[in-house]
């Protein structure tokens, strides 16, 4: 069953290793742990609905609770504390387009606003209600997540928008197909939530990240159906899906989602190689994109991630007769790791691998073959149950991410490092950080930082915390040339950094496009333009 305060099944545990506690301990100090709500205690401080009666509409209390924050590190802690505080006054779990419609007509004569809701993974605060006098409708597109149409001779399907990642590759794959899109969050996000945050996914090198996959589909606003039909390319004006793409539920609400499939590959393997330095790693994953050598994903840790991940793989004999090895073969100090597949025929693959390890030897790097890889592709959904983990051992662990050219990737990455770092020292505390490159193009990178820092010894202390570490960050990004997100979308914690990328006459422009499609504000105010 689905965790009420937190990620995943509750039946997945992913502990943090004796020895990764000691290795926090000593960076940063040790854990101090705050006392969990229970469901109980939640529940209790659920109100009264404000919602008239409706068939498709439920208010009870767990369901309100279940669908009333995501999983950023302000939802973790107000699921933590029992502190929600303002709850949905109801959910929908509507099962067609003509209910989603239903919903809308409803809510205007009710006066009600709608937050879509997907798979409740955001982490930027896109679905969490706000105190107001009108009554909330969380709406929830769960049940339609049905594979609708498979077009094999065009290769395009159509989903139900609420289609999470498992039910998207299982029913693909029992026809022969993929999507291919693998976020972190592919275990809860949906197929609709990836279209309306500008996803991608960690083999977007091969299948392309969301821009490339949706192909059209339609979205339901108060102005009426938006339907954008297929084509393979078109010069017929503003792409249209454009509106829909980023769009974060201001808009409309995704009814149907078309995208680009592909049948499944022969083969796919993923391999680690070892660099002496960051410098070098640097150069090496901006070569090997540049030469466009056909590989289905590429990741290069810095070095403190690096040296973080060997230190929580576990099996801490193996690890170190690995850094023996490295050492003497000149990566010893500083290395950094990068991870890549190949993803295709045999014939495909066999080409792919002997061009980047061809290309990757003349930047020092050391292969090392599938095994980091394979370990790497067995757990690379498991990661957001590490929180769980750090939370019990006291650390509290967040994430944010941002995308900017090469020339600008070692400059900015080290600002955005240098403010989390810094940013608790006058309170004395300290926080680790470190950081992945994990999409790249020809021009530029993605830049993934993850910061571990203690909790205060209060939930209110905590939050604090956070925000003095997003603001710092979020500030460091917009002011040196950075995307303020790159995968996750803008959602309320990033809208006031917004302006600075867009600028006055495109924020007028965001907003003239919700005020055509949603003239009164009922979908998810507050959410990407700030209100």
């Amino acid at each position: 069953m689905r965790r009420w305060n937190g990620w995943g099944d509750e039946a997945t545990v992913v502990d943090l290793p004796a020895h990764g506690e000691a290795f926090l301990a000593e960076l940063i100090g040790g854990g101090q742990k705050l006392a969990d709500a229970t469901l109980a205690e939640v529940l209790a401080k659920v109100p009264a609905s404000r919602l008239a009666d409706h068939p498709l509409v439920v208010t009870n209390a767990e369901d309100r609770v279940r669908h009333a924050r995501g999983q950023s590190l302000p939802d973790w802690l107000a699921m933590r504390s029992g502190d929600f505080g303002v709850f949905p006054d109801g959910v929908a779990y509507p099962e067609t387009a003509a209910q989603i419609r239903e919903l809308m007509s409803w809510a205007v004569e009710h006066n009600v606003l709608l937050i879509p809701y997907g798979g409740g993974t955001s982490v930027a605060g896109h679905i969490n209600p706000q105190a107001g006098d009108q009554p909330v409708l969380c709406l929830s597109l769960e049940r339609m997540s049905r594979l609708l149409d498979l077009d094999e001779q065009s290769q395009i399907a159509t989903f139900g928008p609420g289609a999470n990642g498992p039910q998207v590759e299982s029913q693909l794959r029992a026809r022969g197909y993929t999507l291919g899109h693998f976020p972190q969050s592919w275990e809860l996000s949906t197929l609709g939530g990836w279209v309306v945050t500008r996803s991608s996914g960690q083999q977007s090198l091969r299948y392309g990240r969301i821009e490339q996959v949706f192909a059209g589909g339609k979205l339901e606003t108060f102005a009426g159906t938006l339907e954008i039909p297929t084509f393979p390319a078109s010069a017929a004006g503003p792409d249209l899906r454009e509106l829909v793409m980023g769009s974060e539920g201001r808009f409309g609400i995704v009814s149907e989602v078309k995208v680009r499939v592909t049948r499944l590959a022969e083969q796919e393997r993923f391999y680690a190689v070892f660099f002496p330095s960051w410098q070098l790693a640097l150069l090496a994953i901006r070569e090997l994109t540049q030469a466009r050598v056909p590989l289905s994903m590429l990741r290069l840790s810095n070095a403190i991630e690096t040296q973080t991940q060997l230190a929580l793989a576990g099996h801490p004999g193996q690890i170190s007769l690995l850094e023996k090895y490295l050492a003497l073969r000149g990566a010893g100090v500083g290395k950094c790791m990068m991870t890549f597949g190949v993803t295709g025929n045999r014939a495909q693959n066999a080409a792919s691998l002997k061009q980047a390890k061809k290309l990757l030897k003349g930047f020092a790097g050391v292969f090392t073959g599938t095994l980091l890889g394979s370990k790497w592709a067995e757990g690379r959904f498991r990661f957001p149950y590490l929180r769980h983990g750090l939370w019990e051992a006291g650390y509290a662990v967040d994430t944010l991410e941002t995308a900017t050219d090469w020339s600008n990737v070692d400059n900015l990455l080290n600002k955005v490092e240098a403010s989390l770092r810094d940013g608790l020292s006058a309170e004395g505390e300290r926080v680790h950080v470190f950081t992945h490159l994990s999409h790249v193009y020809g021009e530029g990178s993605s830049i993934y930082t993850s910061y571990v820092f203690r909790p205060a010894s209060t939930y209110a202390g905590t939050f604090e915390r956070w925000q003095k570490l997003k603001h710092a960050a979020c500030s460091a990004i917009a002011n040196n040339r950075g995307t303020i997100s790159h995968q996750h979308g803008v959602g309320r914690d990033h809208a006031p950094y917004l302006a600075v990328e867009k600028g006055e006459l495109g924020m007028a422009a965001l907003k003239a496009v919700a005020g055509h499609f949603d003239p009164d504000g009922r979908l998810n105010p507050g959410v990407l333009l700030q209100d």
